[in-house]
């Protein structure tokens, strides 16, 4: 006679504190480093409007030089252009050193008057990136909540499965008892042993499969939360619960749903910008200002000095302001051309955005609809289940007194097994609805308070 113990196998966690699906959501908005990414994100924006909004301040420069050489002049003109430099001498003749050290500083300042508008563009641009990066960061929030969601029901569901398995176990490991002493005492055949074991050690091998992906499920859990201290008791109780929501859910998908937002604040980004670049070809008036100081080695009585530090001496000092008009004409034709490239940059963000609210007002309104009928069907498995158990009860006592085969015992334990196995599936895909219908809602409030 086979005998096999049946070792009854459930995951060993750190349990401390009962935990809800709402409970662990606040440490992984608070750990999890894809939300610290997002956080880093919107201070580079922030950081970037600042630094966009400094543009539209006076811009200093300042520049100090020592140079040591030759100061022969000659009459002429030239453009000044990077690369060139500039030897101010005379011609007529000097005494002392060939050369001379210099010494020469300045500081300039240019103050943007008016330019059409384009500061002030480029700067809404630069605040909308930013407002749009707050909700990308919303809509990720709104992805990881789903996440923790549906990894949260995977565990419970694999958990849910792992029960099952040990009941499916415990009742083949009752039956193979029972048919043992039976073909011991030889009321029953010794093959209905045979069969009844098989029958165990089948359930036995379902049970370590349904404990290793409830080990999985863990595990991918506790990636998002950080740590194994995760108690889920509770909500496992909860899980093949008949729970509905009895509030008014909306029906139709809020217009400022983080997705949807960020699709705006990009179209508007885009359309600030085309607006900041078709103003980049216009003119713009400038406030100058400038000073400048400067020493040389040649003295004013033609005498020529070489020592470096007769360079500071015959100083000069001069100041200019102005007001001056710049423009880049020829940045007409592809300041235009920029200019409309992200005008259809705008344009297809704001398709974008109508795409992506279509789609989810009809994501919304199919899942709301199955959950209406998944949660008839749950009543329906939860009955179903009731009854099978009823039913094999009765048709155990029935076995035990011989009046019926042990295939007809296992035919019905194996429709028991069928429908509380349907429960669990109708279970698992009832909550991962509602996890959709949260994410479409924005609205993880019910799921949060009663999973």
């Amino acid at each position: 006679m086979l005998c096999v113990a049946i070792v009854v196998m459930r995951p060993l966690y750190a349990q401390h504190t009962e935990n809800t699906l709402g409970s662990l959501w606040p440490e992984v908005e608070k750990n999890y480093p894809g939300v610290k990414a997002k956080t880093s994100a919107i201070d580079a924006a922030k950081l970037q409007e600042r630094a966009v909004r400094g543009d539209m301040l006076p811009q200093v420069k300042a520049q100090v030089q020592n140079t040591y050489g030759t100061y022969e002049g000659n009459a002429g003109a030239f453009f000044p252009q990077p690369g060139f430099f500039n030897v101010s001498g005379t011609t007529l003749a000097l005494e002392g050193s060939s050369m001379a050290a210099n010494s020469f500083g300045s500081a300039t300042m240019e103050w943007e008057l008016f330019s059409f508008g384009r500061l002030r563009k480029e700067n809404e641009a630069a605040h909308t990136l930013f407002d749009k990066t707050i909700s990308e960061k919303d809509a990720y929030l709104l992805y990881l909540k789903k996440t923790l969601s549906e990894r949260y029901i995977t565990l419970l569901y694999h958990d849910a499965k792992l029960d099952w398995a040990i009941k499916n176990t415990e009742r083949l490991d009752d039956i193979r008892k029972i048919t043992s002493g039976l073909s011991a005492s030889g009321m029953k055949p010794a093959a209905d042993s045979l069969l009844a074991s098989s029958s165990y050690m089948q359930a036995m091998g379902e049970h370590d499969k349904w404990y290793g992906l409830t080990r999985a499920a863990f595990v991918k859990l506790s990636e998002l939360y950080g740590n194994d201290n995760i108690d889920y008791k509770t909500s496992s109780d909860r899980f093949n619960t008949l729970t509905q929501n009895l509030a008014k859910r909306p029906n139709s998908i809020n217009p400022s749903h983080p997705i949807l937002d960020a699709w705006n604040k990009q179209s508007e980004y885009y359309t600030h910008s085309a607006e900041a670049q078709k103003r980049s070809t216009l003119p713009s008036l400038r406030l100058l200002g400038g000073y400048a100081y400067r020493g040389t080695g040649l003295a004013s009585n033609g005498t020529v000095s070489g020592a470096w530090k007769d360079g500071f001496n015959n100083t000069a000092n001069n100041f200019l302001v102005g007001i001056g008009i710049t423009w880049n004409i020829s940045n007409l034709h592809t300041g235009r051309l920029k200019s409309e490239k992200l005008f259809k940059d705008a344009e297809s963000s704001k398709q974008l955005q109508i795409q992506y609210g279509l789609a989810m007002q009809t994501d919304l309104s199919a899942t709301q609809t199955k959950i209406h009928q998944q949660y008839k069907q749950l009543d329906k498995t939860r009955l179903a289940v009731k009854q099978s158990r009823d039913a094999y009860d009765m048709y155990l006592a029935r076995y035990k007194s011989g009046l019926i085969a042990l295939s007809e015992l296992l035919q019905i334990r194996s429709l028991l097994e069928q429908a509380e196995n349907a429960h669990i599936e109708a279970s698992r895909d009832y909550w991962m609805l509602l996890a959709s219908e949260a994410e479409l809602t924005a609205d993880f409030y019910f799921l949060f308070n009663n999973l």
